[in-house]
Parts: structure tokens; C-alpha cells; sequence
């Protein structure tokens, strides 16, 4: 069952609770595209291809021209959508462990696996800047000198963070309460 429970302009937090024999307790952070950025990328690369149209006309190479512009636009689009994510996921698998995704807009996902047991708790961490202030859900790993970041290119406001934290808390049995002094922001 997916129930849409936070968003703002740029993401928006879904929650898939599965029941039955292997429940799974999934959150998703969606970006929110703006359309408008999208509709420049391919305008850009129509406008490449009709002045390569135009070269080949003008010059008579229709052959050479044509097909440096269809590459060249489709390079532009595959790299503009390949390199896009759609949405980021955390995936709570009871007494197992922890998935982390990244969902791209090409159809790539990656995936890694965290054992629960290797989940010494997960935290919110606040990141400052020069330029910006950012919150990040991260998990801390037994042995490892590093954090490991849920999300690692969306940067969501920490309302839509404090329930995935909530619910890693209570997977993990870290003994944290799950009161937030964030909430209240």
C-alpha cells in the first residue's frame, strides 16, 4: 500500500508498507522534474539537428553533417537522461538488513545492501557549507571509519528525512528514541 505522506516543490516522500510473508518497509524520495528544463534539452538538440539540415542544404554534404547531428543529439539526450535520478530509495527489510537505491530516468538502478547487524545506528546529520545548509540521513557502520549516506544525490528538507530515520531507528533496535529536536522545524 503507497501512501503519499510529505512533499514540497522539488520532492515528494512516499511510503510503501508490505505486508505478508517477507514484509518490507520501503520509502522513496521522488524528485519532482521541472518540465521546463526537459523541454530546453530537447528543444536544444532539435535546434542542433535543424542547423544541421540547414549546413547540409547550404553545403550540399548532406551525408557527413546529418550524421554528426543526429550523434551529437542523441549524445545530448542519453547523457541528459542517463545521468538523472528519478527517485531514491531506502528499503527496510526486517532482521536482514537495509537496501539502499538509486533510480535513474534511463531505467538504471543501483543497488547496495546493508546487513542489519552491521548497522551500528543511523543518524541525522546536518551539513554546512559555505553556500548552503543541507540535511543528510546517514548510517554508522560497526568497524568502518566512514558514514554511509541513505541519499546520496538528493538533498531533502528534514521533514521528509525524520520518518525514514524513525523507521531505521526502530528496524535496528538502537535504543534511539525517536523523538527529534529536527521535527520541529
Amino acid at each position: 500500500m503507497t501512501k503519499i505522506q510529505l512533499a514540497n516543490s522539488q520532492y515528494l516522500y512516499k511510503h510503501d508498507d508490505c505486508e505478508g510473508r517477507h514484509p518490507l518497509d520501503i520509502h522513496h524520495i521522488v524528485i519532482q522534474r521541472n518540465s521546463a528544463l526537459v523541454f530546453l534539452v530537447h528543444l536544444f538538440a532539435l535546434l542542433l539537428f535543424i542547423k544541421a539540415i540547414y549546413l547540409c542544404l547550404l553545403n550540399g554534404t548532406l551525408g557527413t553533417i546529418f550524421l554528426l547531428s543526429m550523434l551529437s543529439s542523441a549524445c545530448l539526450v542519453k547523457s541528459y537522461y542517463g545521468t538523472l535520478i528519478e527517485k531514491e530509495s531506502v528499503v527496510i527489510i526486517p532482521s536482514l538488513g537495509v537496501q539502499l537505491e538509486a533510480h535513474y530516468w534511463s531505467g538504471r538502478v543501483v543497488r547496495s545492501f546493508i546487513p542489519i547487524d552491521k548497522i551500528l545506528k543511523p543518524v541525522l546529520n546536518e551539513n554546512v557549507t559555505p553556500f548552503t545548509c543541507y540535511w543528510s540521513l546517514v548510517l554508522l557502520i560497526h568497524s568502518k571509519k566512514e558514514l554511509i549516506l541513505a541519499f546520496k544525490v538528493v538533498k531533502p528538507p528534514v521533514k521528509l528525512l525524520v520518518p525514514i530515520w524513525k523507521a531505521l531507528c526502530a528496524a535496528t533496535y538502537s535504543g534511539e528514541t525517536t523523538d527529534s529536536p529536527a521535527e520541529d522545524k
